[in-house]
């Protein structure tokens, strides 16, 4: 009998390896952060996605500005919604619990390589879940190794690594580039961010600039189906 939950798992596990990389850089700065060993393990169980907690991170300061902490992850994870939707043929034979046990482990590597096999064959949410459950075990082993490396590393600049939340949003940033349609929100994005980090303290800008850069490419869509 053919065990998808297995096969989803072996076909992310090149994946996998780069998850385990950049998540133990994940670790690496939590650590310079004072994020507790044990707060970033309930991160990385209730938030579970990489580039939002990469911002929370990054946001993370004394006292915590809860409020636009959440409303930055939940805007970097809208994204979801569209994953959700695209994955509706994979449990149309399948309850609908099934969609709430596994869309949480559900992950734009895990997605990509699903949706990748059903264009070829016949399978079950259970390939989704061992995708990702293999992207949740060496994303969590990742940021755990990074954490206790971390430790011993003072100085993260004299290593670059100060720089690798730059360096992982900026090739996310190119990966999600999908030609000149995309030019104006993006540069009314870093318009925004950069104005609003200039004259406003904290991290406003993150917010504000998303929902600006968020609402360009609306409206760009709109004129395009009413001219169109």
């Amino acid at each position: 009998m053919k065990n998808e939950f297995k096969d989803g798992f072996i076909a992310n596990l090149p994946i996998g390896i780069s998850v385990f990389a950049y998540g133990s850089v994940l670790g690496v700065l939590c650590t310079q952060k004072g994020i507790s060993l044990y707060e970033l393990a309930l991160m990385n169980i209730f938030i579970f996605a990489g580039s939002a907690q990469f911002v929370m991170v990054d946001m993370w300061s004394s006292p915590l500005d809860i409020l636009s902490i959440t409303i930055a992850a939940l805007l970097i994870n809208l994204r979801y919604f569209l994953v959700g939707a695209s994955l509706s043929p994979l449990f149309v034979n399948s309850p609908k619990k099934d969609k709430f046990k596994y869309m949480h482990f559900a992950t734009d590597e895990s997605w990509a390589i699903t949706m990748q096999r059903l264009k070829n064959e016949q399978i079950t949410p259970l390939f989704l879940f061992g995708g990702g459950m293999c992207i949740f075990l060496t994303w969590f082993t990742g940021t755990f190794l990074g954490f206790y490396m971390g430790e011993f590393i003072s100085n993260p600049a004299k290593y670059g690594l100060d720089f690798a939340f730059v360096a992982i949003f900026f090739a996310l940033a190119l990966s999600m580039f999908k030609g000149k349609e995309d030019l104006l929100p993006w540069f009314v994005t870093a318009l925004v961010a950069v104005v609003f980090e200039y004259y406003f303290e904290g991290k406003l800008y993150i917010v504000v600039a998303a929902i600006s850069g968020s609402v360009c490419a609306a409206f760009m869509k709109r004129e395009e189906r009413v001219n169109g």
